[in-house]
């Protein structure tokens, strides 16, 4: 190991500074009228979860405004809709409950983190009440609140995320069945592409 290394709690704060009173303060046991409102303007936000061993995993997850929905100051509910099937995240929450939400807002430099227990649920009113179109969410994670805070902007600022000027121009890299074709062997890149465009007008369905 590289003498480099930090490998203590001690040793990292010789290298950082303690963290200020506010930034220690601003953790909530539950959500106030500030996260609810940041919560039902997000179209964004990424899922993190760990399996019993350790090993991680973060999801994005993403809808109108208000698909993460807020069933009351100590609750978030976060349909889970048809996606690639893997189940990394579901299969995380039944080993390990811990999750951890980091939402987005586009337009706003702060980001909201939340922190907490999840449970996977399948009941029907539940799953009802979060329906699209007709359709209800295959299942329903519940997330009891445990920590809530706002996150400060250096970040979003650092990346200028929401400045238009920087967005990529999408063609001058390969579409994603390309690089999958390049990346596991028998891929047809344009069946790929032509099920990804099917798929963004059928983002709800169920088969």
């Amino acid at each position: 190991m590289s003498e480099h290394h930090i490998t203590s709690r001690d040793q990292l704060r010789t290298v950082y500074k303690k963290p200020g009173e506010g930034a220690v303060k601003k953790v909530l046991s539950q959500l106030d009228k500030h996260c609810i409102s940041f919560i039902a303007r997000c179209p964004f936000c990424v899922l993190s979860t760990s399996a019993a061993d350790g090993s991680l995993d973060a999801s994005p997850k993403g809808g109108d405004p208000g698909f993460l929905t807020v069933q009351d100051a100590s609750t978030v509910l976060l349909p889970d809709w048809p996606g690639n099937n893997r189940l990394d995240s579901l299969e995380n929450i039944l080993e390990n409950p811990q999750v951890g939400l980091m939402l987005l807002v586009p337009g706003m430099d702060e980001t909201l983190r939340i922190n907490g227990r999840a449970v996977l649920s399948t009941d029907s009113a539940l799953q009802e009440s979060l329906a699209i179109g007709g359709k209800s969410p295959i299942s329903v994670i519940v997330i009891a609140v445990e920590e809530a805070y706002l996150h400060c902007a250096r970040a979003v600022w650092r990346a200028d995320l929401w400045n238009a000027d920087k967005h990529i121009n999408r063609p001058d890299l390969p579409t994603m069945g390309q690089m999958l074709q390049d990346q596991v062997a028998g891929y047809d890149g344009a069946a790929v592409d032509k099920i990804i465009a099917e798929n963004r007008n059928n983002l709800y369905a169920l088969d």
